[in-house]
């Protein structure tokens, strides 16, 4: 059987992205599951595939579960939907937006066919990843602890600094507190860096 190969890109940064590669009669709702694996994001929320075209404009919808919402033509669900159904074109895009409080947003491109399915891969699976996943809920572990070793670097309340919490007077400022602060964005900017 032949595996498509989508590109998944975040639409904020297109270098990040995921290659899915997926059997076509498999459904929209095992590449939805699919694309959240590789994204490292939880399935507590609502989520939904555009067809789309090469304009990116959104078409036909393949939704998650029913919902109330009017549409000019019904929309299809992702767990009755096989990849196949909706792929008529071999440069195929789909527009997927999950957590719609959120709205995270991908833009989904057949990239590839392959004409045998490889027997040590249980598809759909993430075949490739490009540049670090953004984080759902906020900043990931290692951000986080880049930041509460700024926290312990730059503490206010060190002894050494004027005034009893930490703070100058108002309007206070030199030259030397403009160095240092230069100084201080030359080190943030290097940690950031990996």
């Amino acid at each position: 059987m032949p595996v498509l190969k989508f590109r998944v890109y975040w639409e904020e940064d297109e270098s990040v992205y995921r290659d899915i590669a997926i059997k076509p009669n498999q459904s929209f709702l095992s590449f939805h599951e699919a694309i959240l694996k590789s994204y490292e994001f939880d399935a507590k929320h609502k989520a939904t595939f555009y067809r789309s075209n090469d304009n990116w404009q959104r078409g036909r919808e393949i939704i998650l579960e029913k919902d109330d919402q009017p549409r000019k033509a019904d929309p299809l669900l992702m767990v009755d939907t096989v990849i196949a159904a909706a792929v008529k074109d071999p440069n195929q895009k789909f527009i997927y937006v999950y957590d719609f409080a959120k709205n995270w947003t991908f833009m989904v491109e057949l990239i590839g066919v392959s004409k045998d399915e490889s027997i040590k891969i249980q598809y759909p699976a993430c075949v490739r990843k490009e540049g670090l996943a953004p984080s759902q809920y906020g900043t990931k572990g290692l951000i986080g602890d880049k930041l509460v070793e700024m926290e312990e670097k730059y503490d206010l309340n060190r002894e050494g600094l004027s005034g009893e919490d930490g703070f100058g007077e108002e309007g206070e400022e030199s030259t030397e507190s403009s160095e240092d602060e230069g100084g201080t964005e030359e080190a943030g900017s290097e940690e950031n860096y990996f």
